[in-house]
């Protein structure tokens, strides 16, 4: 990544940091000097970085190394002082609006998250523990509204994808803000941003002013991928698993449209859960679609379920090609059963309680070498719990992919190894390689990808 042009400026908070006690301005002035300082100016760096075609935090980072940003306290809240800072994020020396909130939302979930840690009240040695506080995360972003029905869609798909994939997730979003529905998604480039946009265009012709594109991502991710400034609300979680038991939480129904190893994760994450016996009856409507052309990446991806977790995780979602109105319906119909069986049974509207995630889906899973060639890849496992493996081993190839620190692991120590049942590691095999061979690891025109694992057969 070549160097850019840099700017050095002082911005303001606008939003929910504009009101803070003294003592709380103290705590976010110490994190400069903290250990979640380099956390912060990471997150930071990727904010500013919003548009840029990159899918790599350690690019981003070598091509930054001068970028500074220090938090100074004032009677009036916080200030942050940038310096060597992307030009790209301000116009005429005033940093564009989107930008801002974004970086003070990162601010607020960053400083807030570590301040939660060491609350009495958390107690992440539960599951119900690591619910409430995924419940206070969310809450004190501001996400969770009581009182508003059943609307929020959570769209999931690749940040590389080609253009008539991208074209068709707008298409999608379009019809669904026809519907006034509210869009969710991990934030990033491409099916992050499609559905964001062309609900952007429906909104203003039904003249809905208050449409939200809710972006959930966690640090490690928003570091690789900066958000899409269409993002209006950003939550930025402290761990992946957090970040998807959010996603399951507040979102009312997922649509998942093509993508690679991280859409694997997250339909494997979702498909684990809703196969646990508790879910039974918890409506969840889940779509898989795409463009005439990505059919047989559908059907491949939809193959791979049954050949390693069986038809009955194949009976939790439904397959449409090439329609985003009938996925819209589809969808909106779905929406009424999560509402009737909310409503029945007593459940907020706003966060999903009665969704039973067991506690090996909350804990984080560090793809370490020796982490990802112990993961049990075995029919022996109930399918919900291979499901949960299967999810860590799409995990380990994301972080292997784009993350900081899981890039230098493979720098230092080569491609990491999966073992497991034959039965599971071929159609595993088959499912990566033809993600390689549709360009589906990295953002295109850029280096050529070189795989980070070793599937051991």
């Amino acid at each position: 990544m070549p160097q850019r042009q840099v700017i050095n400026a002082s911005v303001s908070p606008k939003g929910s940091l504009e009101t803070l006690s003294q003592r709380e301005v103290q705590q976010l002035s110490e994190a400069g000097s903290g250990s979640i300082y380099t956390l912060f100016r990471q997150c930071a760096l990727a904010i500013l970085n919003t548009g840029a075609h990159i899918d790599n935090a350690k690019t981003i980072l070598d091509a930054y190394k001068d970028f500074e940003v220090r938090i100074h306290q004032q009677d009036r809240g916080v200030r942050l002082e940038l310096l060597n800072a992307p030009a790209d994020a301000f116009v005429d020396g005033e940093m564009i609006a989107s930008t801002r909130e974004m970086l003070f939302s990162a601010l607020r979930d960053i400083v807030y998250t570590e301040n939660e840690l060491d609350s009495q009240r958390i107690d992440l040695s539960t599951s119900q523990g690591i619910t409430d506080y995924v419940f206070h995360l969310l809450r004190n972003a501001r996400t969770l509204r009581p009182g508003v029905e059943p609307k929020i869609v959570v769209c999931w798909g690749g940040h590389s994808i080609n253009t008539e994939e991208y074209k068709y997730t707008k298409k999608v979003g379009h019809e669904l803000g026809l519907r006034s529905l509210d869009v969710c998604t991990g934030c990033g480039p491409g099916v992050m941003k499609g559905p964001m946009k062309g609900a952007t265009i429906s909104h203003a012709k039904q003249r809905i002013t208050g449409g939200r594109y809710l972006g959930l991502t966690e640090p490690g991710i928003i570091a690789a991928e900066a958000p899409n400034p269409i993002v209006n609300e950003l939550v930025i979680l402290p761990d992946i698993e957090k970040r998807l038991e959010a996603f399951v939480r507040v979102g009312h129904g997922i649509i998942i449209f093509p993508g690679g190893a991280g859409t694997a994760e997250e339909f494997l994450y979702l498909l684990g859960i809703l196969m646990h016996p508790d879910n039974r009856e918890v409506p969840f409507p889940v779509i898989l679609t795409g463009p005439k052309q990505a059919a047989p990446y559908l059907q491949q991806l939809h193959a791979f379920v049954g050949a390693t977790l069986g038809e009955a995780a194949q009976a939790h979602y439904q397959i449409i090609i090439d329609d985003p109105a009938e996925v819209a319906r589809q969808m909106t119909a779905g929406l009424k059963s999560v509402k009737q069986f909310r409503r029945e049974r007593n459940d907020a509207f706003h966060f999903n309680w009665l969704l039973k995630i067991d506690e090996g889906f909350q804990r984080p899973f560090d793809p370490t070498h020796a982490n990802m060639a112990s993961l049990q890849l075995s029919h022996a496992l109930p399918p919900h719990e291979l499901a949960a493996n299967l999810r860590r081993a799409f995990s380990g190839i994301v972080a292997g992919n784009v993350k900081d620190k899981g890039i230098r692991l493979i720098e230092q120590n080569g491609p990491y190894e999966i073992h497991g049942d034959p039965t599971i590691m071929k159609p595993l095999d088959e499912l990566l390689k033809a993600f390689v061979e549709q360009h589906r690891m990295k953002l295109p025109g850029g280096a050529a990808y070189v795989p980070c694992y070793r599937v051991v057969q």
